[in-house]
């Protein structure tokens, strides 16, 4: 599972903020030792908590660390594969209690302001961890900032696409991808009729209903203006759509756990025509029976609802706990790892998105078809609030959709109920 968030730890732990003992407070953390005058003088031992794939993106990031120490031969790099949906809370937990964090994690780009602000992240202005800060893409970049600094380092970006079986859709007469929700029905129930595949398969999962609720041009939450708009005519219209999908036969009725991989085996199997997915998940695809021949794989901009085609902006960054005892040598493992030439070996590899411009005239990175096709995606893909509630914002959809599929629910309910949870959330805000 890629994109799971819990809140209840979230919760516990922005009431605990105040006696927090990984770092104390974001506002008043000690100022971010200086790294050595001579980088290859360096010693220590770090701890890394990576998160991607241990199977098929692992081994790229390993080597990477092999290539960092063969540079640094005095820091020794201890890495920690951590699944995806247990790294926030694990992390959280260890941060809280001042004993077993890394010395670095990987953090999803919503986690990063909520451990800034409650002081589990050491600031990195100024130091070696942060190189060239203009080289990097600006929304992933703005993932790292909270209250005017910089506690992470962009590492990869994501979004959404339609990954689609080409033959399978051929077959069903279709030979471009549909680009609006009303196609992608259409050409799901034409691939069932004529393939007698299923067309689409869903995964229960809040990231996954984003690019439903941008397309009808709503949002969860107007920032600027402290509102909650979850509750709206245009979300509402969403989760319709979504139901309708289900009802209809364009997609079957997905499984509430576990949907995200029965969603991936199908299509690897040549069970479904089409699911969302990210760049993240083209290196496990591509191991499918269906795409031994990587050529059938087709890539598309999500379709577009009544408004427009809305991906969202996610992605993972490099930070390093405030408690951590060796920070020169946990600076100069993050540079190493951010460094436009590390970048181009992971796109180049398993095409996991650069976050530095530079490296996207990489010839690695060119070379790479999958890259460039969701290169244009991404420049266009709505940004997320990088909030320290923002990890919160998910499981209350999360469950409200569960129970969308459930039948449990109406769409008008459901915006209903999210929006209320939300308003524990956020009880100053309107």
């Amino acid at each position: 599972m890629r994109r799971a968030f819990s809140a209840a730890t979230i919760v516990a732990a922005l009431a605990l903020a105040v006696s927090a003992c990984g770092g104390g407070d974001a506002g008043t953390a000690a100022p971010a030792q200086s790294a050595a005058a001579d980088p290859s003088k360096i010693t220590g031992e770090i701890t890394w908590w990576d998160t991607v794939r241990p199977d098929s993106e692992g081994p790229t990031f390993q080597a990477l660390i092999k290539d960092f120490q063969a540079k640094y031969p005095n820091i020794k790099v201890n890495y920690v594969n951590v699944p995806s949906d247990q790294a926030q809370n694990k992390f959280q937990t260890a941060a809280q209690a001042g004993t077993g964090a890394p010395d670095v994690v990987r953090s999803e780009v919503a986690w990063t302001p909520q451990f800034a602000s409650l002081g589990y992240l050491q600031p990195l202005d100024g130091t070696r961890a942060v190189e060239n800060e203009s080289d990097f893409l600006a929304s992933p970049l703005s993932s790292t900032k909270y209250e005017g600094k910089s506690y992470a380092v962009p590492q990869v970006t994501d979004t959404l696409a339609l990954l689609y079986n080409k033959r399978l859709l051929k077959e069903a007469g279709w030979d471009k991808a549909p680009t609006t929700v009303e196609e992608l029905k259409k050409a799901a129930l034409d691939v069932k009729e004529k393939t007698g595949v299923n067309g689409l398969a869903l995964n229960v999962d809040a990231y996954f209903l984003l690019p439903f609720i941008y397309g009808e041009g709503g949002d969860l939450l107007d920032v600027q203006n402290k509102k909650i708009t979850v509750n709206s005519p245009a979300n509402a219209k969403a989760m319709a759509s979504v139901a309708d999908l289900i009802t209809s036969g364009a997609a079957p009725k997905p499984a509430i756990q576990d949907s995200y991989a029965n969603a991936m085996t199908a299509l690897k199997d040549g069970k479904a025509a089409m699911i969302y997915n990210g760049p993240w998940a083209l290196a496990e695809v591509y191991q499918g029976k269906e795409f031994a021949d990587k050529e059938n794989l087709g890539i598309a901009p999500v379709p577009a609802g009544s408004v427009k085609a809305g991906a969202p902006t996610g992605g993972w960054n490099y930070a390093i706990y405030a408690g951590s005892k060796n920070l020169d040598a946990s600076y100069e493992f993050v540079r190493f790892m951010s460094t436009p030439e590390a970048q181009a070996k992971v796109a180049k590899e398993i095409g996991l998105l650069p976050t530095r411009l530079s490296a996207y005239d990489n010839p690695d990175v060119q070379g790479n078809k999958d890259v460039a096709t969701f290169k244009p995606i991404i420049d266009t893909a709505v940004a997320r609030p990088w909030i320290p509630e923002g990890g919160q914002l998910f499981q209350p959809l999360l469950e409200s959709y569960q129970s969308l599929v459930g039948g449990k629910t109406t769409p008008e309910d459901m915006v209903k109920t999210v929006d209320e949870k939300y308003r524990g959330i956020f009880k100053d805000w309107s």
